[in-house]
């Protein structure tokens, strides 16, 4: 009978235990999925987000589908070492990659006993092990299974690596808050800074998200987040790391993060981002890696140099917000109840029809009430405001007619010697506003043009004191087309120099300088200019009535003070692999031979900066106080649907245009649409933002070079004069010809 009692234990102990074995090797020999053998966990392969940088190696940006950066050991400064192995595996430096103690802790206690306050009993090597390969759902003992995965597969990788090895390999590829994986992502994201400058709180807070990602994101809970940080730091107490003076006077600072958004969306200069991914995509074409596959953009971790200065682009878009925000609210007030988007029932229809869910439904075969019923639901929005975003219950027409009253805005700022973006804003919001006005849109670009035609008439001779009369003119080989001037107070019996009517934009005079010189002539001079844009080549031409991309219209602005050659605005420097291996770079893209010759160089610059100093951009002296030394050009179009401005300055040409994206609405006064009330502001602002920060001192303290004599000379007359008394008699305030096309 005793026997009996030793025997049936004894038989079901052995029995359990030879089913242990089973099982553990049915884990071991993958018959519950192969483990990675000791070859592959030495060549360990994980998807690098690739980063964009700008033109000092700031981190500007990231594609990827996992945010992931790798570092080496030396990056990883002592404390977040100590962070680490204190709160997560303190024996970590002792044991093989398992620690059987806490193991032997876990299978009874949280297993059999179900005390889920024991803890997890995970080394860092079995937390590595989960990071690089993750976890599989099993019918039964799931936990039990992927435990003993994990331990075989972290044996192999102590086998395998060094302590320092395995602590990179982990601080690589453990997940932080905010779909961010590895130490440098998730540092570069929510301090601003490389993970070797991390301070010691900074390490804390990080190493005390890995307990739960969410419940102490520091971004969405600090109060939580910061408790979280100070169990971190006595843990390092605890454990002889930090002493207990340190970890109180760390523990008294405040969560400070400076957060930066690497999404696609959001962060600094989305639309600059945007065009280089384009770009990227085709330039990555022609490249191949060295085993012959083609170069992953979210995988491989390419580095991206870039042209943009983040400090600038910093300031641009700050520039931009303030002006913009302030126009929106003068823009509906003129409005008022007359507002097209709520009271133009054809304009609204037609943009309805435009919209991607119209046609997806047309093209479903529904009848325009079934559509019209369809965009009329109503669920829960989030619509873009200058004040702040709000939410809302409107429907796809509502959102529609919310987003029509929007004026938008573009700007490019460029090095005028090598065509280097420095500034570039494509839009207002990136997130509800996706159309890049920079290097999408072709707007009509108004008097910007002028330059052009007075570039081409000085370079075929026409001397800059020669006069022409303000006086309208009736074309009649042109339907009797008779181009006005914005001021309808004009004296039709002034004569202005080349200079003062360009200074002032007088456009009776602009069509007849395009008269004098020829519109063949003209056109060639805008093609030696880099401008390949189709151009309508008639008389109205000279008004700007053709659309050019604002990037091509900084190119051919930065010949001015680049010795008479264009340029092609670029955004990359050089592309270079994981491992800092060249890729590719590229050179700019200059004109060989100049568009014109130095002396018609001088006289435009000389005659734009009188636009700046007596002309339609005399707001930069007297309500910007700006006394850098500027050039530039004012631009209105047609029903003042767009504004235009273009700062020319010895370093950087920029050009800012603000307009509505439906060309149907445009200002309901000149007053308020033109380009001195709404393009130029955004350049003022950047120029007073630039001029208060010392490190712009090479740009905003740049002088123009002296014109020569024969400049000096050639510009020395009188800006303007009156008929004399004879002619007034004998002259009508509008005369008829005929335009010379040729």
């Amino acid at each position: 009978m005793q026997n009996r009692w030793i025997k049936w234990p004894l038989i079901l102990l052995s029995g359990g235990f030879i089913l242990f074995l089973c099982f553990y090797a049915s884990i071991y020999f993958g018959f519950f999925g192969t483990l990675p053998t000791t070859k592959e966990l030495s060549s360990l392969k994980q998807a690098e987000a690739t980063q964009v940088l700008d033109k000092d190696g700031h981190l500007i940006g990231k594609y990827y589908i996992f945010d992931r950066q790798p570092i080496t050991y030396e990056d990883l400064p002592q404390h977040l070492i100590d962070a680490l192995v204190a709160t997560e595996d303190v024996r970590f430096y002792e044991h093989d990659g398992v620690d059987n103690i806490s193991l032997f802790r876990v299978f009874f206690k949280t297993i059999l006993l179900r005390d889920k306050s024991s803890g997890g009993g995970s080394t860092i090597t079995l937390q590595l092990a989960k990071n690089l390969f993750g976890r599989k759902k099993y019918r039964l003992f799931s936990t039990v299974i992927n435990k003993l995965k994990e331990s075989f597969i972290a044996k192999r990788i102590e086998d395998i690596y060094s302590k320092k090895e395995i602590l990179t390999l982990y601080f690589n590829t453990v997940p932080f808050p905010d779909n961010t994986y590895g130490i440098e992502s998730a540092s570069q994201k929510f301090f601003n800074k490389p993970t070797h400058q991390l301070t010691l709180s900074e390490a804390a807070i990080l190493i005390g998200t890995l307990k739960a990602n969410h419940s102490y994101n520091p971004r969405l809970f600090p109060e939580r987040s910061q408790l979280r940080r100070d169990v971190v730091l006595q843990q390092m107490v605890k454990y002889k790391y930090i002493s207990t003076a340190r970890a109180d006077q760390t523990m008294n600072q405040n969560i400070a993060l400076d957060y930066q958004y690497f999404n696609h969306d959001l962060g600094l200069a989305p639309y600059f981002r945007s065009a280089v991914k384009k770009e990227l995509n085709e330039l990555l074409k022609n490249h191949k890696k060295p085993d012959n596959t083609p170069y992953d953009l979210y995988n491989d971790g390419l580095i991206i140099y870039t042209t943009l200065d983040a400090k600038m682009q910093f300031l641009a878009e700050e520039a931009m917000k303030e002006h913009m925000q302030v126009l929106q609210k003068d823009y509906e007030k003129s409005y008022g109840t007359t507002a097209p988007w709520k009271n133009n029932k054809e304009l609204v229809d037609n943009a309805v029809k435009d919209l991607t869910m119209y046609k997806n439904y047309k093209s479903q075969g529904l009848t325009e009430n079934q559509i019209k019923d369809s965009l009329s639901k109503k669920k829960d929005i989030e619509l873009f405001e200058w004040e702040g975003n709000i939410t809302k219950m409107a429907s796809s027409l509502d959102s529609l007619q919310h987003y029509l009253k929007f004026l938008n805005a573009g700007m490019i700022a460029i090095e005028p010697s090598t065509g280097a973006v420095q500034a570039y804003i494509g839009g207002i919001d990136y997130r509800y506003f996706k159309y890049d006005h920079v290097s999408q849109s072709k707007r009509q670009v108004g008097s910007t043009f002028k330059p052009f035609v007075y570039t081409a008439a000085i370079e075929h001779g026409l001397k800059p004191c020669s006069y022409f009369s303000t006086r309208e003119i009736t074309y009649t080989n042109l339907d009797n087309w008779t181009p006005k001037n914005a001021s309808e107070e004009e004296d039709p019996y002034l004569n202005y120099t080349l200079e003062k009517a360009l200074s002032t934009s007088v456009n009776t005079i602009a069509v007849k300088v395009l008269n004098e010189v020829g519109i063949s002539k003209v056109v060639d001079q805008v093609r030696k200019l880099g401008i390949s844009d189709s151009l309508s080549e008639k008389p109205a031409m000279a008004l700007g009535t053709d659309g050019i991309k604002i990037k091509d219209l900084a190119g051919a602005y930065a010949s001015y003070v680049n010795q008479g050659k264009a340029v092609q605005p670029y955004y990359i420097s050089k592309i270079e692999d994981k491992n800092g291996n060249l890729i590719t770079s590229f050179e700019p893209e200059i004109a060989e031979t100049p568009a014109y010759n130095d002396y018609t160089r001088q006289v435009l610059l000389e005659m734009m900066k009188s636009t700046v100093e007596k002309g339609t951009a005399t707001r930069l002296r007297t309500t910007y106080q700006l006394d850098n030394d500027i050039a530039g050009k004012t631009g209105t179009t047609q029903d003042n649907k767009d504004g235009w401005f273009v700062g020319i300055t010895p370093n950087l040409v920029t050009v800012t245009w603000v307009g509505n994206d439906n060309y149907n609405i445009g200002f309901k006064t000149t007053t308020l649409g033109q380009g001195a009330n709404t393009a130029l502001p955004v350049f003022a602002k950047l120029y007073q933002k630039m001029s208060r920060d010392v490190v712009f001192n090479p740009i905003t303290k740049s002088k123009f070079e002296e014109p020569s004599k024969e400049v000096l000379q050639d510009l020395d007359c009188k800006s303007e004069k009156r008929d004399n008394l004879l002619k007034r008699l004998f002259s009508k305030k509008t005369k008829k010809r005929k335009f010379n096309k040729e």
